[in-house]
This record gives C-alpha cells, structure tokens and sequence, in this order.
C-alpha cells in the first residue's frame, strides 16, 4: 500500500462526514493544498516528502473532524496519532516527527525544527495563496515574507 495514498483515502473519509458542504470544501482545499507544499519545501529543504506530506494532510484533521478549532494542534496530533497507528505502516520514529508537526504548528511565533517548520510555512503560504487579494495574518507576515525571500519571490 502507498502510506501517503492510505492516508489521504482515511482524509477523505473524515471529510466526507462533514455535513456544512462549505466547511467540506475549505478542508479538501486547505488540506490537500498544505500536503503539497509540504512536499515542494521538502523537496527543497532536502527532508523526507512523504512525511511532510502525511503532516499536511492530517495537520487540522481534528477542526474537519469535530467542526471547531480550539486546540486543534493539541488535539489534531492526538488524532492523528490514532490514525497512524490504526493504519500500521509508520514506524514510531515518523510518527513522532508527524505528531510533533502537528502539535506546534499553530505557533507560528516559534521556531522548532526543520519538519515542524516545514508545516508551519505550507499553512502560511496556502492561506495566502488561496486568495492573494485578502489581507494577511498578521502574526503570518514574517514567516511568509521569510518563506518568498527563500522561494525568490517578491511579496
């Protein structure tokens, strides 16, 4: 089986449950965009992609899944922790390193290591890019003026 594959197929279920059709599509878009430019900084940062991406998919997987935010890195690492060892294919290394994402990605202030940067920065930069004519966060502007100085874009 292809783990990210697997992943994106138990996603998919989670989403498929989410009765507000608008709530629904935000999470396909915002998830399956975060996974990708997961696996285009992982690619450039010279990380694994495959776990950057799994990061991606499951990282708000708690708000899709229960409809509210509160916590949701706490609590979306603990959800995908059951997740990945319900799927049995992930050693407790990747696990860790998934989990972790997850649990400080919220805090875009901190800086953590190179995976849990990675997830911060594909958030960051799939907000904007989902609509570039909206304003910014404000407690996202550094990270993203950071993240297209690194690209070579200008903002």
């Amino acid at each position: 089986m292809n783990r990210l594959e697997g992943i994106r197929n138990i996603v998919d279920k989670i989403l498929m449950e989410q009765t507000d059709l608008e709530e629904r599509r935000c999470g396909y878009v915002h998830l399956y965009g975060v996974s990708t430019i997961c696996s285009l900084l992982a690619l450039k940062r010279g990380l694994d992609v495959e776990i950057c991406s799994v990061a991606g998919m499951l990282h708000d997987i708690w708000s899709y899944k229960v409809g509210y935010s509160v916590d949701h890195g706490k609590l979306g690492s603990i959800e995908a922790r059951k997740i990945l060892n319900e799927i049995n294919c992930f050693s407790e290394e990747e696990i860790d390193i998934i989990c972790s994402s997850i649990f400080s990605h919220s805090n875009k202030q901190n800086v953590d290591n190179a995976y849990c940067e990675i997830l911060k920065d594909a958030d960051v930069l799939q907000h904007y890019l989902y609509n570039t004519n909206l304003p910014i966060n404000e407690n996202e502007k550094d990270r993203l003026n950071m993240l297209f100085k690194e690209l070579g874009f200008n903002l």
